[in-house]
């Protein structure tokens, strides 16, 4: 079972060296898009890690921009393009980690192959408050001077908008872990429909969302299991969530997940040491 990591980062290189130790198997390739808007030159040396590709296409990430979604799917497209033919892909940040050993990984991804593990609720009844993130236009992603204005008289004038292709949306969290068959699916989707690539230019956030409403709305929604296999503490009720230390040692014991995050060595490496200790040993 061949499995791709691929890691959206954009700080801490020794944090993301540690991240990428704990992923090291033989059938494991660790790909990582470092934000555009950040210097590689501290993360140069990872490049002589064993397995471990820099995405080339790299984009400048802005917090609830389109262009998340864009250095998702460069790093994809990358993937793809090695012709290792991987099982499946995993999507993490820089600041996950893993909770069990990569044998039990392996394990577990091989006993479900073909699968598409990502949560996801129905944006009607189930997570109303994300409507406006299609229903309005947003122009977080548009840098010019007064763009907020610009979007609040637009959207007083304009009527609300509607996913393009009778699309029902669904989405949740970003981080997910699926087959190599449902990657390839997406990009095609995503290629092959112009008119919801420019919708989805002008939505926040649409990295929670646009991945699973594609599948969703596709043969590929037998394949979906609504459980992203992570560990994710949002009881700051916060916009990200909760940073997690020692405090969480108990509830990361008891999750029974695969990863976990967040995660800051600068705040608490101790948690990390844990997790090495007791899940790894």
């Amino acid at each position: 079972m061949k499995l791709a990591h691929l890691i959206l980062a954009h700080s801490e290189p020794k944090q993301l060296e540690r991240l990428i130790t704990c992923l090291s198997h033989p059938d494991a390739t660790v790909y990582i898009h470092l934000d555009k808007k950040t210097s590689i030159a501290p993360f140069e040396y990872l490049k002589e890690f064993k397995n471990v590709v820099f995405i080339k296409n790299r984009v400048k990430v802005y917090w609830g921009s389109y262009n998340i979604v864009q250095a998702t799917l460069n790093g994809f497209k990358e993937i793809i393009a090695a012709g290792s033919n991987y099982d499946y892909i995993n999507l993490l940040s820089g600041q996950d980690y893993p909770l069990k050993s990569q044998e039990y990984i392996h394990g577990y991804l091989s006993q479900n192959p073909g699968m598409a593990f990502m949560n996801y609720l129905l944006f009607e009844p189930d997570w109303a408050e994300a409507l406006s993130r299609i229903q309005e236009y947003h122009f977080n992603n548009i840098k010019i001077p007064g763009r907020y204005l610009l979007q609040k008289i637009i959207n007083k004038l304009l009527p609300q908008r509607k996913l393009p292709n009778h699309l029902i949306p669904v989405g949740r969290s970003q981080w997910f872990t699926i087959s190599l068959e449902c990657i390839i699916y997406l990009i095609n989707y995503w290629e092959s429909n112009a008119n919801l690539r420019r919708f989805i230019k002008l939505t926040w956030a649409p990295d929670e969302f646009i991945f699973q409403t594609i599948l969703y709305n596709s043969e590929y929604r037998h394949k979906m299991i609504n459980h992203d296999l992570r560990y994710i503490d949002w009881s700051n009720k916060g916009v990200s969530p909760k940073t997690l230390t020692m405090d969480d040692a108990n509830a990361l014991i008891k999750s029974g997940k695969l990863f976990a995050r967040k995660f800051d060595i600068k705040k608490d490496a101790a948690v990390l040491d844990f997790i090495d200790k007791h899940f790894k040993d």
